[in-house]
């Protein structure tokens, strides 16, 4: 089941990959150095844990890269292929070691949500990405604050969960799928829920990272398609992102994480109000100008 999973899976990455790199050469596409660095540290970091989803959210919004409604898009076009990185790994160090039911499953289900709310976050309003977005920077921030003062789940040692339990995961993970269009890592709740289910946290991480980049690639080809992304910044997270992968996966390993979250959640904190302000004016306009305003950007 494991080899079943890890091929397609290296033959997605290679497709994604000669489609991105096509689509960048023909529209003569220069990576952006900022989006270089941005995506060497989020998914460093996130290889370690602490997720990449967020920061690069509140990075997005402090900095102005990219327009509110491209935000969710482009920001998961670019980790797709370190994501990808990321899923490789954890499959062959620890996929093996995991029901390989749920393991599969779970990856499926995800894969599905994330196609299907590709088209829906490209035809939803501007204030409504807006003020998904800023509750899932202030749900980031939340369970980071939950990680740092040692309230989160501490998990069980199971490999595997009963039927019942074993549907739920499933479900919520097409649920989860959808959501990462919105810029909703999956992540943090996937390792919430498997831990409140009892099994061993270490065995979440093939779990997250297999359907993460199912569903993101998935998804991402279908916002490449559409157009909706900001090719300088995508290409230039992907460059910095799959060398920092490694670098945290292989020689790193684990690094003191607290006070990075504590600052973080203040980036993420700013960020998220400032995206609630603009969903709130947003809702505010008339539905015309919100239109034009749209056509604009």
């Amino acid at each position: 089941m494991l080899i079943a999973l890890l091929i397609p899976l290296c033959l997605g990455a290679l497709v994604y990959s000669v489609m991105l790199i096509r689509v960048a050469v023909a529209n003569r596409i220069v990576p952006k150095g900022e989006a270089v660095i941005l995506g060497a540290v989020t998914n460093f970091f996130d290889t370690l844990g602490i997720g990449s989803f967020a920061p690069s959210m509140a990075w997005f919004k402090f900095r102005k890269l990219v327009p509110d409604r491209l935000l969710p898009c482009t920001m998961l076009v670019g980790h797709t292929l370190p994501t990808i990185t990321q899923a490789l790994i954890f499959l062959v160090l620890l996929g093996v070691l995991v029901d390989p039911v749920l393991l599969a499953g779970c990856m499926i289900a995800l894969l599905m949500g994330g196609l299907l709310g590709a088209p829906m976050v490209v035809r939803t309003k501007v204030w409504v990405v807006q003020l998904v977005v800023g509750c899932a920077l202030i749900l980031a921030a939340a369970l980071y604050t939950l990680t740092n003062l040692g309230m989160m789940p501490g998990g069980g040692t199971a490999s595997s969960l009963p039927l019942t339990l074993m549907i739920v995961a499933i479900v919520a993970n097409f649920i989860f799928g959808i959501l990462l269009n919105f810029g909703i890592g999956n992540y943090a709740p996937t390792l919430v829920m498997l831990s409140l289910m009892g099994m061993d946290p270490r065995l979440a991480f093939p779990i997250m990272a297999g359907g993460a980049a199912m569903a993101v690639a998935g998804a991402s080809a279908r916002h490449i398609s559409m157009g909706e992304i900001d090719l300088r910044i995508v290409s230039g997270m992907a460059i910095g992102g799959i060398p920092a992968v490694f670098v945290a996966a292989f020689i790193v390993k684990s690094l003191p994480l607290e006070t990075l979250r504590w600052m973080v959640i203040v980036v993420v904190l700013y960020a998220a109000v400032m995206m609630l302000r603009s969903a709130m004016q947003g809702r505010r306009e008339p539905q015309s100008l919100q239109e034009d305003r749209a056509a604009a950007i």
